[in-house]
């Protein structure tokens, strides 16, 4: 996710993914999956489902960014044949299953899309309102993979509430174990046990239920943390090597706090803080000033090059 701002709307456990499953083989009747957005989530999401023997569509707003993405995927792919992660023919079977487009219209058919754009409530509201006229199968699951967002409000903006639920991947989702499932209040049980059904028998995820309350499980422990780093050394308390290394190497944490901020991407972090903050309105949850300027400057972690470290 690029930004904060709206873009234009469309037309730390890590393990391998260890279950592959035939496309015809189908579980809880979803063998044809559509992935919207191909950024750093996307494009992981759909390695995932692709990898697991689901034929996905991945569409993007433009061909431009499409190809980005298309780029971003397939490199994955290659490094993990190259580092023996999976073989050579499980290699190309995965790139015979998958296909991009722009049009959403091409989404038809599709028995489980998941939504993975930029964290704004706007956008992702316009693009269920789409899917609710293009996906013909009313069985069809729509799942959003969002940070932070109230699964009811993209819930209500289609005619098929009972259908949209949260499906919340970790990134990079090909290595991470955990997934979220999200019902909002309006979710059927049956679109919750297909859900899991997939998460866990196909794609070979660990899921976990959470409330539709912003920051859900993980986010709601984790984004506290991340801002009292932030403003640690936002005040100068410690420098951000001191601050890294004093959870790395006295708490065993595998990453310290400020590098795994710029791998989420200090946009998201700031946009699911801003979004727990208008939720509970906890101090806590507000986005300390430091990180509301990076953001503000383009300074957004990894995926830019630039954050609280430098990359190259």
């Amino acid at each position: 996710m690029a930004s904060r701002r709206a873009p234009e709307p469309y037309g730390a456990c890590r393990t391998e993914i260890s279950e592959r499953h035939d496309v015809t083989d189908t579980v809880a009747g979803v063998s044809r999956v559509g992935v919207v957005g191909c950024g750093q989530m996307g494009a992981g999401i759909a390695e995932v489902c692709a990898r697991s023997g689901l034929e996905v569509k991945v569409a993007e707003t433009t061909g431009e960014a499409l190809e980005i993405g298309r780029t971003r995927l397939y490199n994955s792919l290659a490094k993990a044949a190259e580092r023996g992660k999976i073989s050579d023919e499980e290699h190309q079977a995965t790139l015979e299953r998958l296909s991009f487009t722009t049009d959403l219209g091409e989404f038809a058919d599709r028995d489980l899309v998941i939504e993975a754009v930029v964290e704004n409530e706007q956008v992702k509201t316009e693009i269920f309102q789409v899917l609710d006229q293009v996906v013909t199968s009313r069985d069809a699951i729509l799942a959003s993979n969002t940070s932070s967002i109230p699964l009811v409000k993209l819930a209500v903006a289609t005619s098929r509430p009972d259908q949209v639920i949260g499906i919340h991947f970790f990134n990079p989702a090909p290595v991470q174990k955990l997934v979220e499932l999200i019902p909002a209040l309006t979710t059927s049980e049956e679109t919750i046990k297909r859900s899991e059904a997939v998460v866990e028998q196909v794609l070979a995820k660990h899921a976990i239920r959470a409330q539709d309350r912003s920051g859900f499980v993980v986010n709601a422990l984790l984004i506290p943390y991340l801002l009292s780093a932030i403003r640690m050394f936002e005040s100068g308390i410690a420098s951000r090597e001191d601050i890294d290394n004093g959870m790395e190497l006295g708490c065993a944490h595998p990453m310290g706090p400020l590098k795994l901020s710029d791998l989420i991407g200090l946009d998201t972090v700031a946009s699911v803080a801003d979004s727990m903050y208008a939720e509970f309105k906890e101090p806590l949850y507000a986005a300390p000033p430091l990180l509301q300027r990076m953001v503000d400057a383009g300074r957004l972690g990894r995926k830019t090059g630039s954050g609280f470290y430098t990359y190259s």
